[in-house]
């Protein structure tokens, strides 16, 4: 299979007019293949792009990019109960599942499965074969060992493994606003502070030191995670699809670099160099390297 890079769906709360923008520069300059769409990460925020979602498929779909909708990570309530069905019922595209409610409406029909399901092991991922997943983002967590394992499964069952090779790796979701309380206000009436922080708030120990990145409701790391030095390797092992998810900065420019070292045309390691001047963070790559996710490992 011919590796192909996937952008993953806009994890931050950014203004209309800026998101819009963002995939119409997507969908005519960037070497992707498949774009995510949709907010998954705080049913608040999605009536703001919902009159715009429909101008920005057809934009990203006539510059002959695949375009899937992505379903919430964390569903508490009776219309985001319905909004998800209505998203699994639509015909605007193949459906991401975030969460194990949107797994359950979508069996027995084609769909993907996002980073946020646990797929730790070939019985899970067989599983989701069973049900109708053709593709699989597998955790941010998973060392390099797990993944060969993983990619070979996915091999011998006809679904697509895919890793996150760029962007803050998201590590939970919660109920609660930590994003609001930080700023002294309540969940309901949050004012939307989150639109203050478009590469998410950095969170700090009592020391003084980055720890963790919070965007709404979900907790990140506070590093960028960036896989590009192992790319060669991961395609070794059978992962035909890699993520990128996006950032406040120019992902054109990242996806172009990403595709370069695919296509073998740059090398990983100089890519992860001229990468990491252009974020306002440390590269990470721990996890993949079986140590602590926060490091860096050459």
């Amino acid at each position: 299979m011919t590796a192909s890079l996937t952008l993953g769906p806009v994890l931050f709360n950014w203004p209309v007019d800026r998101w819009r923008d963002f995939y119409a520069r997507i969908a005519d300059e960037a070497p992707v293949d498949t774009v995510i769409v949709g907010e998954i990460v705080c049913f608040k925020r999605a009536p703001f792009f919902a009159e715009a979602m429909g101008d920005v498929i057809e934009r990203l779909s006539a510059a002959g990019k695949t375009v899937w909708l992505a379903s919430p990570i964390l569903v508490g309530s009776e219309r985001e109960r319905a909004a998800m069905r209505d998203l699994v019922e639509s015909d605007a595209g193949l459906v991401e599942a975030n969460d194990m409610g949107a797994l359950a409406l979508l069996a027995g029909r084609p769909h993907a499965v996002g980073p946020t399901i646990n797929v730790y092991n070939e019985a899970t991922l067989g599983w989701m074969a069973g049900r109708g997943a053709v593709a699989v983002s597998l955790p941010a967590e998973l060392p390099a060992a797990t993944v060969a394992v993983l990619a070979k499964a996915g091999r011998e069952l006809g679904v697509e493994t895919e890793v996150q090779v760029w962007g803050r790796a998201p590590l939970a979701i919660s109920a609660r606003c930590y994003h609001a309380r930080a700023h002294g206000l309540h969940k309901d009436g949050c004012q939307f502070v989150c639109g203050n922080d478009p590469d998410g708030m950095p969170v700090t120990t009592m020391d003084g030191q980055p720890f963790l990145t919070v965007n709404g409701t979900q907790t990140m790391s506070h590093g960028c995670l960036c896989l590009a030095a192992e790319l060669p390797a991961l395609v070794e092992m059978g992962v035909n699809r890699f993520r990128l998810s996006p950032q406040a900065m120019d992902m054109v420019r990242v996806a172009e670099a990403f595709r370069a070292v695919l296509d073998g045309r740059r090398d990983g390691a100089e890519v992860a160099t001229e990468l990491g001047g252009l974020i306002d963070a440390p590269l990470v790559n721990g996890f993949y390297h079986d140590t602590a996710g926060a490091l860096r490992v050459a």
